[in-house]
């Protein structure tokens, strides 16, 4: 005890010794102190009110376009089953639709089954099975190829077009002088556009789906060197009805879908010949997207109902 007494007095009595003795006992409190106030006069920023009101406007958007969408195609439904039934109109759009997509329809069915034989021929031999290349190319085309890709070739060119024609009458008041003269446009423009729609394309697709085989027997035959009547066989004998029927029922599905997407944006066109352009790009990417979504929701649907064996 007398040491410790002895060396506080040293302490204080040596120059500086006080000083370095609490600037050590005062460094660990100033810290904290200064890292409270640092704390405190820091506070958490808020989040950006613009960003939040763009995404705010960004929902609501969407919210109000699905919406307004549910109404039209609705209404265009219902336009069927009530007079007057433009007939001749429905004639009309089912030849544009119809009969000028065959072509491309015929072409992109043909060289994917070729694709298809290729491709697989490539990777069963491998296996010794090269024999079931047919089998492979008929089930794959008509379960899910040729209804994608009929109807991703179809809304590129006609719900293109029905986006840009209405659109154009809508820049035009020309449907606003169909009002005038006491004719629905829904009735007269977009319910023939729809039905037509949907019933040529499930036609397009059973012609894409034999093209495809056709295709495929093609190289087969003539590049993989393979013996034809194996293919047809193959192709042929496994295919079941429940094939069939997710192969014909995708494209009920696609056919609505382009021409309502198409419709729907041509008639809320605005903003001159810009907003004409504007409607079809949005007509042609939501329109390829929803089916290739579409397809998606009705084969595990189709899957569930129907399993495979």
């Amino acid at each position: 005890m007398p040491a410790l007494i002895h060396q506080s007095k040293k302490a204080r009595n040596s120059p500086g010794g006080l000083s370095q003795t609490s600037a050590a006992v005062s460094l660990p409190a100033s810290c904290a102190i200064l890292s409270r106030g640092a704390a405190k006069s820091s506070p958490r920023r808020p989040a950006d009110p613009m960003a939040i009101a763009a995404i705010e406007r960004t929902a609501k958007h969407m919210v109000l376009t699905v919406q307004d969408y549910s109404l039209f195609a609705h209404r265009a439904v219902m336009n069927l089953f009530r007079p007057p039934r433009y007939w001749t109109d429905f004639l009309i759009q089912s030849n544009i639709i119809g009969v000028g997509s065959t072509s491309i329809v015929l072409l992109s069915g043909f060289f994917t089954g070729g694709v298809l034989a290729l491709q697989s021929a490539a990777t069963l031999s491998e296996f010794g099975a090269t024999a079931v290349t047919g089998r492979f190319v008929s089930i794959t085309m008509i379960r899910e190829l040729g209804p994608v890709l009929t109807g991703i070739m179809v809304a590129g060119r006609n719900a293109s077009s029905m986006a840009s024609e209405l659109g154009s009458m809508v820049v035009t008041e020309q449907i606003d002088a169909m009002r005038a003269l006491g004719v629905d446009p829904m009735r007269k423009l977009v319910t023939p556009r729809l039905f037509a729609c949907i019933s040529m394309l499930l036609f397009l697709t059973i012609l894409a789906d034999a093209c495809g085989i056709l295709g495929g027997g093609f190289v087969t035959v003539f590049m993989n060197h393979q013996n034809g009547t194996q293919y047809i066989s193959q192709a042929w004998e496994h295919l079941r009805y429940p094939d069939i029927i997710q192969g014909l029922a995708k494209p009920l599905f696609s056919g609505f879908i382009i021409a309502s997407i198409g419709c729907f944006y041509g008639m809320r066109t605005s903003g001159g010949t810009e907003g004409v352009g504007r409607s079809t790009i949005q007509a042609v990417v939501t329109s390829s997207v929803l089916i290739i979504f579409v397809d998606f929701l009705v084969t595990q649907v189709l899957l569930t109902l129907f399993p495979a064996p």
